[in-house]
């Protein structure tokens, strides 16, 4: 069998520590209109998309112009707070430094909008490692679909069945499985006890390398 394989990284809590950025921006979001956001709330839909998310959380239920003026100020909001120093994950640039230079292709599957992960791949100066970015504005359906993920492995043409899913959210890790993918689980944005969908759990992206998804991939 080939040894060739893909990884995909999710944006929010895998490349970028931005829980804490998220939740505030959510948090002034729904202030400004006369709301309260509780962390509980934040954590149980984290990883979905920022519309799913509006439609669950806003009282009487939204038109779609008011979804997406809602969308757009959150999203505006969390760029204001991450611009001037973007949180990367701990072990991020050692990693793709290894994974780059045993050959893997990688993407990026996220259901941020573009403006998010054009500012992180940018700001962070990555892009250059990343064969294949889905965002999403490229996709109709968020995760747990698997959608995202099969748009990226198509990217950078490698078979769903050889991808690693770098994730760090239950719906994430779902999405990944869906897909017919392996998924590591990132602990930070939740506990290890709600990412037990993941085929491996680690605490920083230190723990892997070429090696470490080499052999998940080869795993039954």
């Amino acid at each position: 069998m080939s040894d060739e394989y893909g990884v995909i990284f999710d944006m929010d809590g895998v490349i970028v520590d931005s829980y804490r950025p998220h939740f505030r921006s959510w948090r002034l979001l729904a202030r400004e209109n006369g709301l309260e956001l509780t962390e509980a709330d934040f954590a149980r839909l984290f990883g979905r998309t920022s519309r799913e998310i509006l439609r669950e959380l806003w009282p009487g239920g939204l038109d779609e112009v008011r979804v997406r003026q809602l969308d757009d100020r959150k999203e505006h909001l969390y760029r204001q707070i991450i611009r001037d120093e973007i949180p990367a994950c701990e072990g991020l640039f050692d990693l793709l430094d290894d994974l780059a230079g045993g050959g893997v292709c990688m993407a990026v599957g996220s259901s941020g909008p573009p403006e998010n992960v054009d500012l992180v791949l940018d700001g962070l100066n990555i892009r250059r490692f990343f064969s294949g970015v889905v965002t999403g504005r490229d996709v109709e359906r968020g995760k747990p679909d698997p959608q995202v993920f099969l748009t990226a492995a198509a990217k950078i043409n490698v078979h769903p069945g050889r991808c690693v899913v770098v994730e760090d959210a239950p719906a994430g890790l779902l999405a990944a499985h869906r897909a017919g993918m392996k998924a590591v689980a990132v602990t930070g944005s939740h506990p290890a006890e709600r990412l037990v969908e993941a085929d491996i759990i680690v605490d920083s992206l230190g723990q892997l390398d070429v090696g470490v998804l080499g052999h998940l991939i080869e795993s039954e």
